[in-house]
């Protein structure tokens, strides 16, 4: 059940048609990881002054709350709309900070969709029919990514496009 909430102000839409500039989906979190892919890629693709290539699509995946709560047992029926609320501020936090980070660029849309990140991504792709798909790397050790699972790892062996995974340098962190 992976409803889309379109974020306010945001553009819908999706798909390229004739005429119109190809898609470029960039997936965010409230990560550092993930503002660094963001700021970079609207360095590169989206400087001011120059022709815009791309239509930009940022999206966040919110998990739903009882998934954030697990089997907790008894009481944790009580905890499901305190969780849900708060999973909707840090996905409004996020779609703040990138339509902050986003003000310049002229076409760009944005999507808080509730579900996994994996799915939620490469949904997004496949229905914009993007061209590229930026992710940032959180730079997990390879244990942590096998209890953790990549989201970039998934996203390069599934999403139907190009896969751009940008990390940041180890200066910055």
């Amino acid at each position: 059940m992976a409803a889309a909430e379109e974020a306010a102000g945001g553009g819908g839409g999706g798909g390229s048609s004739p005429g119109k500039r190809p898609v470029m989906v960039v997936g965010i979190d409230d990560s550092e990881h993930s503002y660094y892919a963001l700021e970079w890629t609207l360095q590169h693709f989206f400087a001011p002054g120059q022709p815009q290539q791309y239509r930009l699509a940022v999206l966040t995946a919110k998990p739903p709350a009882s998934s954030v709560i697990g089997i907790a047992g008894i009481g944790a029926a009580e905890l499901l709309p305190t969780v849900e609320a708060d999973l909707k501020r840090t996905a409004a936090r996020v779609m703040d900070r990138a339509k902050g980070l986003c003000a310049e660029v002229a076409d760009v849309s944005y999507e808080a969709i509730e579900g996994d990140a994996r799915g939620v991504i490469c949904e997004a792709v496949d229905r914009h029919h993007a061209e590229i798909l930026v992710i940032g790397c959180h730079g997990y050790s390879k244990w942590k990514r096998a209890v953790l699972g990549s989201v970039s790892d998934y996203c390069t062996h599934h999403a139907h496009c190009t896969v751009m995974v940008v990390k940041r340098p180890k200066h910055n962190h």
